[in-house]
């Protein structure tokens, strides 16, 4: 018998780079929609939950499936609400209404890219691996970071790491970051830790081509030209 496992999808409403990014229209649909759809097809939730402060997200989460049972508190719905907060805030409600889950994703609002596969893997790479605490969705970077360049005070750039300047790119370490779709772990661990690299974390490795932040309108505008290129390429027109 396979664990009880929950989805949480934060999604305040406040949004100032982007507003309303969470459901603004992105390929036909509001945003939120991407990430409740592919929860839910993926077999993996008992329940998919937007944890949200604003009544419009409520509704249009409600109406793609998902369930919206608490509204946040305000407390934890400004610029400066981590996301470790809401999670505990979700958790700790569910755990007071007789709800309480093995398991708990954080499912991102802004992952159009998000995949099945991915959140179903991840979740059995979690249980199959009982030292296991989290599994965090990464994707690699495009260039060697030990060679990454940074803008001094002067504004004339050098080296971040001046040691790896001559470095060649097969002699450094291939390094990650976080991919922007979700994370995984136990219940317990995410009431522990403060981060979900704070224990023991395995990495879901997600192709570099379905990563994109969304916190800008250049990467919004980025992400719909590559969303609609894949739906290009899935209509069978390429050659």
């Amino acid at each position: 018998m396979n664990p009880s496992c929950i989805a949480i999808i934060p999604a305040r409403g406040g949004s100032k780079r982007i507003p309303r990014k969470n459901i603004r229209s992105f390929g036909g649909k509001p945003m939120i929609a991407w990430s409740i759809e592919v929860a839910l097809e993926s077999g993996v939730f008992d329940d998919v939950i937007v944890s949200t402060d604003d009544a419009e997200i409520a509704e249009i989460a409600k109406q793609y499936g998902a369930s919206v049972p608490f509204v946040r508190p305000v407390e934890i719905s400004n610029d400066h609400a981590g996301l470790t907060a809401v999670l505990r805030h979700a958790i700790t409600w569910l755990r007071d209404h007789e709800n309480s889950p093995d398991i708990v994703a954080c499912v991102y609002a802004t992952a159009p890219f998000l995949r099945t596969q991915d959140l179903r893997a991840s979740f059995q790479q979690l249980i199959a691996q009982k030292d296991t605490e989290f599994v965090l969705a990464v994707s690699s970077f495009g260039a060697p970071v030990q060679r990454a360049i940074v803008r001094g005070s002067n504004g004339h750039i050098n080296f971040l790491w001046p040691d790896f300047s001559e470095a060649r790119s097969q002699n450094t370490l291939e390094a990650y970051h976080d991919a922007g779709h979700f994370f995984i772990g136990r219940a317990d661990a995410f009431m522990t830790y403060p981060t979900t690299l704070s224990g023991k974390t395995l990495p879901c490795i997600i192709p570099r081509m379905l990563c994109q932040d969304i916190d800008t309108h250049e990467d919004w505008d980025h992400a719909l030209s590559l969303f609609e290129y894949m739906q290009f390429l899935k209509g069978g027109r390429h050659h």
